[in-house]
């Protein structure tokens, strides 16, 4: 029997919902709400007959909330006939820190836990905690899941997540690698096994979720085992607005000569990265057509991008052995043809050869871009976090049995 799952976002300034039909996996409508707590805020919906849009101040994620639960039953464009159809809600939630590797049912504790987390994550943690008060509110009786980003790094052994600094920043501040994405690397991994029709406890995969946030992560039969962000999203691959690896010692250079700590906050995580270096945009389409003018600094943004990745997929190769699968998702994983290749140009070595002419036939579908002689398949797939989150609530909820 067919059920409905709705999937919650809530983040610091928006909220983002979808439902799906389960066991079927289908999405049967989706919605966001924008500018919470901001002027000019509104919600559009993709419904049974269409799109609508409500234009309305939404002061907080309590008013949001309750303009999508209105939303959902509109009579011309809803998703379900009655709040009643919803079966169980599942939550995005940043950051469990070590207390939580799997998504789980929420408790009390549990509420307690994301509360406890604000501090790693005080952009979202706070936002994600509103979003389930007020879910609980307007769903009673509904089982309600908590899916962590960070839940899925939880595998990582201490010399994958330790930094070399005093060991007491662990102990009293649990300053350590949590990384980010794990819905995504999640998913991806397991839909990527599963289309090269492999079981994933002999498997090894490096997934690339390259966005204007990027990650990768290494993912040894199932379980993750390295991840390029850490105990922040900034640290890792150089991203949209994100520089990624640095030298720690330029904030303190930087600092001798005048700038804040609020000044270099702003400018590592929103004026960095391909925005920064390009000085153009963070937009990889932009870069592009930038770069085929000569315009230099594109370029050079373009090729300090590739390098990065393709030097973690390097060392994450030579930490895991054998890479049965290289995976590409997110939007420039996905659509950067010609980013992909930049990517994969002198991998050969590793075993990771690909197949230009497939690489570009292929463009964002699922599917095999590598040469049929090469020892690791390499894979484009579509990430799709929200149906992860209602599959993990579908299973939770108990509603599969």
């Amino acid at each position: 029997m067919s059920t409905r799952i709705l999937v919650i976002n809530s983040g610091s300034s928006s909220l983002k919902y979808e439902v799906f039909l389960m066991p079927e996996r289908k999405s049967i409508g989706r919605g966001q709400a924008e500018r919470i707590g901001r002027s000019g805020s509104v919600l559009t919906q993709e419904g049974w007959n269409g799109a609508l849009e409500r234009a309305a101040p939404m002061p907080d994620h309590n008013v949001a909330l309750a303009m999508m639960a209105d939303a959902l039953v509109d009579d011309q464009n809803g998703i379900v006939a009655t709040l009643e159809d919803i079966a169980g809600v599942g939550h995005r939630v940043v950051h469990g820190g070590e207390k939580y590797a799997e998504s789980v049912i929420i408790d009390g504790a549990v509420r307690d836990a994301i509360e406890e987390n604000i501090e790693l994550a005080p952009l979202h943690n706070p936002a994600n905690l509103a979003g389930i008060v007020e879910a609980e509110k307007l769903f009673p009786g509904r089982e309600q899941v908590a899916v962590f980003d960070t839940a899925f790094h939880q595998t990582l052994r201490p010399a994958a997540y330790l930094y070399g600094i005093p060991r007491e920043l662990y102990d009293t501040y649990r300053i350590r690698r949590y990384g980010f994405h794990g819905t995504s690397h999640r998913y991806v991994a397991a839909q990527a096994v599963r289309f090269a029709k492999r079981s994933m406890e002999n498997t090894n995969v490096i997934s690339c979720h390259l966005g204007n946030g990027a990650s990768i992560t290494a993912i040894a039969q199932g379980k993750s085992v390295d991840t390029s962000m850490g105990f922040t999203p900034l640290e890792g691959l150089m991203m949209g607005t994100r520089s990624g690896d640095i030298d720690p010692s330029i904030i303190f250079y930087l600092m001798e000569r005048g700038h804040t700590a609020e000044d270099l906050n702003r400018m590592l995580n929103k004026q960095s990265g391909l925005l920064g270096l390009s000085t153009i945009s963070n937009d990889l389409r932009d870069l592009e057509e930038a770069a085929e003018r000569g315009d230099r600094n594109a370029l050079d943004a373009l090729e300090v991008y590739a390098y990065r990745v393709r030097k973690y997929i390097g060392a994450y190769a030579a930490n895991i052995v054998k890479v049965d699968i290289l995976v590409f998702t997110g939007g420039i994983g996905q659509y950067g043809t010609r980013m992909r290749e930049r990517i994969c140009n002198r991998l050969e070595n590793l075993g990771i050869v690909m197949d230009y002419r497939r690489n570009l036939e292929n463009g964002p579908r699922e599917g095999v871009i590598s040469q049929d002689y090469s020892p690791t398949t390499i894979i484009v797939e579509p990430t799709n976090e929200e149906l992860q989150i209602a599959i993990d609530t579908y299973g939770l909820c108990g509603i599969a049995s």
